[in-house]
C-alpha cells in the first residue's frame, strides 16, 4: 500500500478519535490521503412556494436555516479535519460534498476513480439513503475496492490473516486483484469456499488450488477450505468461517446477482454490508 491513494468518505458527525487512528495507520505506510467530507443538504420544499400570480416567490424560512446549520457544520467539522491532517503529517487534503443525498453517487465517483482504496467511515450507516448512494458510487461507478467496518485501518497496513470468500466468478476475481497489495502483506490468507461446484469447465475438480497457486506466486501464505452452508444464508457462512480462523478482513466480490434483486430477496452481498462485525474488502 506504500504510495497509495486512500479515498476516507466521513460525515459531519465523523469521531475525530476514530479519523485519526485512521490517518496515523495510513501515515506509517505511508500513504497519500484524500478525505471527501460528505454532508446532505435539506431537500428543497417545492410544494409549500408560492407562485405568481397567485402567490409571491418566496422561499420557506425553515429550509433556509436548515441548510445554513448544515454548512456551518460542514465548514467547522472541514477546518477540524485540516488540523488534524497537519497534526498527522499527512500528505492529502479535504473536499467537500454539500448536495442532494440521490446525487452522492454521481459526485464521489469521480474522486474515487483517481485513488487506489476506499474506506467508509462507520458514522455515513446513520442514514440508510445516504449510505447506500456512497457504497453504489464507489462499487459501480469507480474501478477501486472499498472497505467498511474498519475503525483504525489497520487492516491496510498489516492483516495478519485474511479470508477471502472465493467463486470463480468475475466479481470474486477483480477482489482479488484489487486486494493483492494486502494480500501480499498477510501472514496468511484462507481461500474460502462455501458450498464449492466441482466442474471441471468451471472450478475444476479440487476448486480454489489454481487462485492459490497464483497467490504463491506473489508470495502469500494460502490455505485451502471449503464449507458446506448446511442452508443456511451464504453471509452468515462466510462471517462464521472467518470469525473462526480469526481474520482480520474478508475479501470478497459484491453484487453477482442484480441490486434490484439483492433488495428485493436479499444475498451475500447485502448482508456482508450491512453488518458491522468483520472489517470486509468489497468491489464490483
Amino acid at each position: 500500500m506504500k504510495n497509495s491513494t486512500i479515498l476516507i468518505a466521513v460525515g459531519k458527525d465523523a469521531p475525530l478519535d476514530d479519523l485519526a487512528r485512521k490517518l496515523e495507520t495510513i501515515r506509517a505506510i505511508p500513504a497519500k490521503v484524500d478525505i471527501l467530507l460528505v454532508g446532505v443538504v435539506p431537500h428543497f420544499p417545492y410544494y409549500e412556494i408560492g407562485a405568481p400570480p397567485y402567490g409571491t416567490t418566496v422561499t420557506p424560512p425553515e429550509w433556509q436555516d436548515a441548510l445554513s446549520e448544515t454548512k456551518t457544520a460542514l465548514k467547522a467539522k472541514q477546518e477540524e479535519i485540516e488540523t488534524l491532517l497537519q497534526q498527522h503529517g499527512i500528505d492529502g487534503g479535504i473536499s467537500v460534498i454539500s448536495a442532494d443525498a440521490s446525487q452522492v453517487s454521481d459526485i464521489i465517483a469521480p474522486r474515487a476513480m483517481l485513488c487506489d482504496i476506499a474506506l467508509v467511515s462507520e458514522d455515513l450507516r446513520e442514514t440508510d439513503f445516504l449510505f447506500a448512494q456512497i457504497t453504489h458510487g464507489i462499487l459501480f461507478r469507480s474501478p477501486v475496492g472499498m472497505i467498511l467496518n474498519a475503525p483504525d485501518a489497520q487492516v491496510l497496513a498489516q492483516s495478519k490473516r485474511v479470508f477471502v470468500a472465493w467463486n470463480p466468478e468475475l466479481h470474486a476475481a477483480r477482489a482479488v486483484h484489487q486486494a493483492l497489495p494486502i494480500l501480499r502483506q498477510a501472514e496468511e490468507v484462507t481461500i474460502g469456499m462455501v458450498d464449492p461446484v466441482m466442474r471441471t469447465y468451471r472450478a475444476g475438480e479440487d476448486p480454489g488450488v489454481d487462485l492459490a497457486k497464483w497467490l504463491s506466486g506473489h508470495g502469500c501464505k494460502v490455505t485451502i477450505q471449503q464449507y458446506p452452508s448446511g442452508g443456511r444464508d451464504i453471509g452468515r457462512s462466510i462471517l462464521d468461517r472467518s470469525k473462526e480462523i480469526g481474520a482480520d478482513l474478508v475479501v470478497m466480490g459484491a453484487y453477482s446477482h442484480s441490486r434490484a434483486r439483492q433488495a428485493v430477496f436479499g444475498g451475500t452481498t447485502r448482508t456482508m454490508i450491512e453488518q458491522t462485525e468483520q472489517a470486509v474488502f468489497l468491489a464490483h
